[in-house]
């Protein structure tokens, strides 16, 4: 069993991002969804940047950062596309962590915008659509064949489609085959963590 930190994306803590970790619960899973937004969720991925935008992205992504204070430190940090800043961090930068799931999003390693080097013995699944305009389009792909090329228990997967938020069941975007197979190879990397 594992114990879960979960981070929504930009439109929010929807039932599709509660539904997600209610299938990881079901298996024995501990997963923590904290709601960054505080109740609000957004219809479009713009309208939730925006939010986010005045808020400011790096304030958000340290309050995700501070949620994990009060859990033990032996976490899988797990964040869909906005979600992967506070996960990303927090599986690089706090001691005792035991694994990343990045989904949509991955940031780079190395360069101006890292969190560091990769910590050793911190496994780390990433996951988002071969077509995706943002996770491909936007260079987050190059990020993660960074990680997989550097880090030694690191896996990329990618399923075939153009949707961003394609496990979210809440949204028009979802994809629920490659949702199933994403769930599978979830699940196993949790069991070996």
């Amino acid at each position: 069993m594992a114990e879960v930190l979960l981070f929504h994306h930009a439109q929010g803590l929807t039932s599709g991002v509660r539904a997600f970790a209610n299938d990881l619960r079901a298996t024995g899973h501990i997963v923590h969804t904290p709601d960054l937004f505080d109740g609000r969720t957004f219809q479009s991925i713009d309208e939730g940047l925006a939010y986010i935008g005045k808020i400011g992205f790096d304030d958000m992504r340290e309050r995700g950062v501070r949620v994990a204070d009060v859990l033990a430190p032996e976490l899988v940090y797990a964040g869909f596309s906005f979600g992967v800043l506070p996960a990303q961090k927090l599986a690089q930068t706090r001691p005792g962590a035991r694994g990343a799931l990045l989904f949509y999003s991955c940031l780079p390693i190395s360069g101006e915008w890292s969190f560091g080097s990769w910590p050793d013995g911190v496994a780390v699944q990433i996951h988002g659509m071969d077509n995706d305009p943002i996770f491909v389009g936007e260079g987050d792909i190059d990020a993660a064949r960074e990680i997989v090329e550097k880090v030694e228990d690191a896996e990329l997967f990618l399923y075939p489609g153009d949707q961003h938020y394609f496990a979210d069941s809440s949204l028009p975007s979802y994809d629920a085959d490659a949702t199933v197979l994403l769930t599978s190879r979830v699940l196993e990397f949790l069991d070996r963590v």
